[in-house]
């Protein structure tokens, strides 16, 4: 059994992007500047997509409970859930939330309420 990569990292959001960054192409990190936009890591999913994309990687905090923001400029969002990365696009999830007036969200029932995502 392969044991879960993530257990080695101490530094969350850091190690996040450090893991997260072998499955894109053409990777780009925020400057001073755009980390206002609360997206981590921009670039292009492998055998994926041919799309640049900004995504949010910052780490499920406490309790499960991951801090979005409805003004970043991520494109996705991205969860390490069961050594699994989900990706979910942030305007979908956005959507999701007003319509069904949500503050607390469980990653499986995005899974399976939104039309658009990823599993890697």
């Amino acid at each position: 059994m392969t044991q879960d990569p993530m257990l080695e990292f101490h530094k969350p959001i850091e190690n996040l992007n450090n893991l997260f960054e072998k499955y894109l192409e053409d990777i780009e990190y925020p400057s001073k500047e755009q980390q206002k936009e609360l997206w981590n890591i921009s670039g292009i999913i492998r055998n994926r997509s041919n799309q640049k994309l900004k995504f949010d990687t910052r780490p499920i905090q406490k309790e499960g409970f991951k801090v979005g923001n409805f003004a970043s400029k991520a494109d996705k969002m991205v969860f390490y859930f069961n050594q699994k990365w989900i990706i979910i696009d942030v305007e979908e999830l956005h959507i999701f939330i007003k319509r069904n007036s949500m503050k607390d969200i469980n990653i499986e029932e995005l899974i399976n309420s939104l039309d658009w995502n990823i599993t890697l």
